[in-house]
Parts: structure tokens; C-alpha cells; sequence
């Protein structure tokens, strides 16, 4: 028996109205906006309010995806929800989710990937369809990492924003859908990006408060070089298991972090900058949410078309890494 073909059938996204600018940062902290915009490109970024958190904005890209896809909260078997910003740690922010839409009928669960965390869910998800254990899965990508941003740090407070990014997958017509998956991760690069606070290794004291450890920590220069080399390669790979090559891109959705780190991806992989897809100008690094935002707002403009063949490619914290060839 065949594997079942399996697609995205909607997409969905939501941001906070809370436009945060490279000005507003400066008064925050020691910078100014050329600093930030030559080194990252980064113009602004979303900040979440006081009274909103990541299931609240997953649950509107949610619906939004549900729409788009034209199907109901009941037809969901299975709603993953990739975040390093849950509501609390337990109950998931997926089952939080799933409640609010009213999705009875599906199991949920976070899964904590960092920024590859939706290409993590992708990976569990289709599977699950193929097999034929669910029909509809509802994945998502939710950040509001303005709560875990250390403002007198300026090397990493500049960089994130909030945001969430949802697809609905089922299936679709033979030969369309996804094609192939590259996912792996390198643990011992684990100490490079973390918030080292606030689980069993160091619970929350008033010292780890004091220290600040329950803030975004990371070591810039070594993640950057791990992600130029990373995004070209597992691209790359993901390729070849599709019977494919680099020719056959039609457009790019790299994970948004840095535009160097996106120019020598477009570089390697030898595309004009018209087949892929930067808002992170915009929305800065959404971590988790950054490539489901990048996909919805691409289809929502019209630049991806039927038949196009479609890389998504990102890394982040663990350290891990993913890449999906799909046939739109």
C-alpha cells in the first residue's frame, strides 16, 4: 500500500500590534539603528502586551489556518505546537489551544526545538497522516520571546520578536505535498543559546533571578558560523533525498535570524533573491514562528504558486537544524 500524499491545506498567522523600532530599542538600551540594521537587518520587531501570551496568539494564527483550509475544529486529530515561550511549563500551550478552538477530537503537545521547531513539527505530523493514524494535524509556531529578553544585554535584545505561525496538513493529490525531510541537531553545541534557569538543573531562586539566567543567553559569533554553514547544507540534503536539485528551487523560506546568514544560503544555493522570502526586517527573529509567518505571508501575496517546488530551512537552540522539500 502506498504512503498517503500529505500537504499544506492552509496557513495562518498573528502578530502583536506593537510595532517596536530600532529607535525604541536605543532608549532601551546602548544601540542605534544603523548598529542593529548593518549587522542583522533588522528594522523593527513585534512585542507582545502584558495581558497577551503565546496561546493567545496561536490560537488566532490557528483559526486563521483552519480557515484557509476550509476545515473545522473538530476535523483536527492532532494540534503540535513548536515553542520555547509556552504559557507556563505544563499543561502544553498546545492543549491550551486546542481547548480555545474547541478541537475535541484531537490529542496535543508542545515540542520545544528552538527556531527548527516547526520544521520539527512537520516532520512528526506527516507521518502521522501518512500512516493514516489522523487526517488533519494543525501545527504551529509560537514566540513571545520579549519575556525572555535580557534588555541590558544589546547583543541579543535587538534581534527577537513575538509572533505565531500555523499550518493545517492533510492530505493531497500524489506527487504533491511534502517530498522529503533533512532534520538533525548537535547537543553539544547545547550551551551556545540558552536560558539556563528556571528548570531541574537550576530551578528559579532569587540568586538565578538576580543573575539573570532566565534570559535569552547566547554566543553570537559561534551560532552565526553554525548557521552559515548549516542552512546551503541541509538545504542541500534535503534536496537530494527528493531526487532534486538546487535548479529545482522555486522559492525559499530560510528561518529569519540575520540577512547575512540568509545571503550566503541564496549565495550557495545560487538563487536570485526574488525566489525567496525576507520579513525579518519586520518581525526580527520570531525563532519557532519565523518560517510559518514567512509561508503564510508568502501565499497570502500570491508569490507562491501551484506546482512550485518550495525549500523551508531553519536552525536554532539544541543547536538543531530541518529542512522540507515540498511540492506546492
Amino acid at each position: 500500500m502506498s504512503k498517503i500524499s500529505v500537504g499544506i491545506l492552509g496557513t495562518g498567522s498573528a502578530v502583536p500590534d506593537n510595532v517596536v523600532t530600532n529607535e525604541d530599542m536605543a532608549q532601551r538600551v546602548e544601540t542605534n539603528d544603523e548598529w542593529i540594521r548593518t549587522r542583522t537587518g533588522i528594522r523593527e520587531r513585534r512585542f507582545a502586551d502584558e495581558n497577551t501570551a503565546s496561546s493567545d496568539l496561536a490560537f488566532l494564527a490557528a483559526q486563521r489556518a483552519m480557515e484557509a483550509a476550509g476545515v473545522t475544529a473538530e476535523d483536527i486529530g492532532m494540534v503540535i505546537c513548536a515553542t520555547v515561550t509556552p504559557d507556563m511549563m505544563f499543561p502544553a500551550t498546545a492543549c491550551l489551544v486546542q481547548d480555545r478552538l474547541g478541537a475535541k477530537n484531537a490529542a496535543a503537545f508542545d515540542l520545544s526545538a528552538g527556531c527548527s521547531g516547526f520544521l520539527y513539527g512537520l516532520s512528526v505530523a506527516v507521518p502521522m497522516i501518512q500512516t493514516g493514524m489522523y487526517k488533519h494535524v494543525l501545527v504551529i509556531g509560537v514566540e513571545t520571546l520579549s519575556r525572555i529578553m535580557d534588555f541590558e544585554d544589546r547583543s541579543t535584545c535587538v534581534l527577537f520578536g513575538d509572533g505565531a505561525g500555523a499550518v493545517v496538513l492533510g492530505p493531497t493529490t500524489e506527487g504533491r505535498g511534502f517530498l522529503s525531510f533533512e532534520m538533525g541537531a548537535d547537543g553539544s553545541g547545547g550551551n551556545l543559546l540558552k536560558q539556563e534557569a528556571g528548570g531541574s538543573r537550576n530551578p528559579a531562586t532569587q540568586e538565578t533571578v538576580l543573575a539573570r539566567k532566565h534570559f535569552i543567553s547566547m554566543a553570537g559569533n559561534e551560532v552565526f558560523k553554525f548557521a552559515v554553514r548549516i542552512l546551503g547544507s541541509a538545504s542541500e540534503a534535503a534536496l537530494k533525498k527528493a531526487g532534486l536539485s538546487k535548479e529545482d528551487i522555486d522559492y525559499l523560506i530560510p528561518h529569519q535570524a540575520n540577512t547575512r546568514i540568509i545571503d550566503s544560503a541564496i549565495k550557495r544555493l545560487e538563487l536570485s533573491e526574488e525566489k525567496v522570502y525576507v520579513n525579518l526586517d519586520r518581525y526580527g527573529n520570531m525563532s519557532s514562528a519565523s518560517i510559518p509567518v514567512a509561508l503564510d505571508e508568502a501565499v497570502r501575496a500570491g508569490k507562491i504558486k501551484e506546482n512550485d517546488t518550495l525549500v523551508l530551512v531553519g536552525f536554532g537552540a539544541g543547536l538543531t537544524w530541518g529542512a522540507t522539500v515540498l511540492k506546492w
